[in-house]
């Protein structure tokens, strides 16, 4: 992959290029951004970058032999750690990332290196469970990096989602960081750098990749999509400068494909929603309510419980801004739309923040392995509490 495959991003682009100018490269960095900033893909662009032979003061050549390998993902000196567990085909004592090597450049590859971590697990056939980089391949990173470069200047080690390392990996990792192998470039990619041990961050530079721009999402799509620019602005500004999602919207809409998945999520928020009103201000359907949680559930794996929260905050978010005038910041239209003008009288200044605390709190729990019906049954309850604060101190209680 080439710098100027991936959209946007010219001011870390830059830094990344003049590091390679004035001879500072850092051994160890960390690429710190949302999920859809094209963070991998930057570290992948890079190590590219950085191993090309023929390389130009703005990006690597793309024909060398080195680009070449790098382009299919099989260069014997590039090397990745990523979240694994257990499937029906790897059920093994013992699992490595490399037993899932195959998967894992046929992923990055299907999607152009910008990829989220519910995807990944779907691709390995993990839905159930949490991927973690373990113990056992901190060790087999420990073989690997104890022999020299193959054929580059540089072994590079790129680490996706390395706040998944459980403590025992971190810590054989943190040996390396503290006396790194000679040409040897550790490249960790995360989301949350609050999971990530504090000692591997003080020992890596960090390099923070933001959300692209509605501008450089639109040219994106444009040029590779054949949309309209209207089409192609109107996407990218419901992604909200996610990129992954821009090219699932651009992607489905240059097919003419409606978009399924985001439907089944509104479809069944706005349900759990109405079912959480009626108990909430009507006191009654119970039982419709523990329905519709139990929908929840059975529609999809914890990230996918995970990915339907993080979606319904999204939500949330534009019924405060329909509330306080701001329609003309709201990313959707149609039901969607409809749904947010309505359901804008219960989300306002005295509740949204709430809302987004219990939101991210359950979010947490599920990702800790927490029973997800415990986790949104309770959080129906709360929302349900909530959702009667009345706008303003001295309004008649519902």
């Amino acid at each position: 992959m080439r710098f100027s495959d991936i959209p946007g991003q010219e001011v870390i682009k830059q830094r990344l290029r003049r590091s390679v100018a004035d001879n500072r490269v850092s051994h160890a960095q960390l690429f710190l951004g949302p999920e859809g900033s094209a963070k991998l893909a930057l570290a992948i662009a890079y190590a590219q970058y950085i191993n090309c032979r023929n390389r130009t003061p703005q990006d690597s050549c793309g024909v060398c032999p080195s680009c070449n390998k790098y382009t299919k993902l099989i260069h014997p000196d590039l090397h990745f750690l990523y979240p694994i567990n257990k499937t029906k085909e790897v059920d093994d004592k013992k699992v490595y990332s490399r037993d899932f090597i195959v998967s894992w450049r046929e992923f990055l590859l299907e999607n152009n290196n910008i990829v989220a971590l519910p995807d990944w697990y779907d691709k390995i056939g993990i839905e159930k469970k949490q991927g973690f980089i373990n113990s056992d391949d901190a060790d087999g990173l420990n073989h690997t990096l104890a022999y020299k470069a193959y054929e580059a200047e540089y072994k590079v080690m790129i680490i996706w989602m390395a706040e998944k390392m459980n403590t025992t990996a971190a810590n054989k990792l943190l040996k390396n960081l503290e006396e790194p192998p000679d040409k040897t470039l550790f490249l960790l990619v995360c989301e949350d750098h609050d999971q990530v041990i504090a000692t591997i961050l003080s020992r890596t530079q960090l390099i923070k990749v933001p959300k692209l721009n509605d501008e450089d999402l639109a040219s994106d799509i444009i040029l590779k999509y054949n949309l309209s620019p209207d089409q192609a602005s109107n996407i990218a500004w419901r992604a909200e400068g996610n990129l992954r999602v821009a090219m699932n919207m651009a992607s489905k809409a240059s097919n003419e494909e409606e978009t399924d998945e985001e439907k089944e999520k509104f479809i069944l928020l706005r349900d759990w929603m109405r079912k959480v009103y009626v108990y909430s201000v009507k006191q009654k359907d119970y039982n419709q309510l523990l329905e519709v949680i139990t929908r929840l559930i059975l529609d999809g794996s914890r990230e996918k419980q995970k990915e339907f929260l993080s979606y319904s905050l999204g939500i949330f978010r534009n019924c405060m801004q329909y509330n306080t005038g701001n329609q003309q910041l709201v990313r959707f239209n149609g039901e969607e739309m409809e749904f947010i003008s309505k359901f804008s009288t219960f989300i306002h200044a005295r509740n949204i923040a709430f809302i987004e605390e219990e939101i991210n709190r359950a979010i947490f729990h599920i990702e800790r392995n927490a029973g997800a019906n415990l986790v949104l049954t309770d959080l129906s309850h709360i929302l349900a509490r909530l959702l009667k604060i009345p706008a303003t101190a001295h309004a008649k209680k519902v």
